[in-house]
């Protein structure tokens, strides 16, 4: 989805160095995959066409953070979805 991220922390050496990678236009998500000691993170279309892809070495990446879009419930878009959250189910 549309703004889906996932931030990459990498060992540089003597310092870190943060990348990230945004899924930029509606209908696109990220995904993430570990191979062979190789982390590839990809921006993909519905159709599961690469956009773009960046590549890290496995043993140099830190942290590997997927922050998603948050979403609406179906249920919450057309009002079915039983009582509200905060209503007390006695009274």
């Amino acid at each position: 989805m549309k703004g889906d991220r996932v931030e990459i922390v990498v060992d540089a050496g003597d310092t870190t160095r943060t990348y990230e990678v945004v899924a930029s236009r509606a209908g696109r998500r990220v995904e993430t995959a570990v191979r062979r000691g190789v982390v590839e993170v990809s921006e993909v279309t519905r159709s599961g066409t690469v956009v773009r892809t960046a590549r890290f070495m496995a043993n140099r990446v830190l942290a590997l953070v997927e922050q998603p879009v948050p979403r609406e419930d179906s249920s919450e878009k057309t009002g079915q979805g039983g009582r509200p959250f905060r209503e007390d189910p006695e009274t």
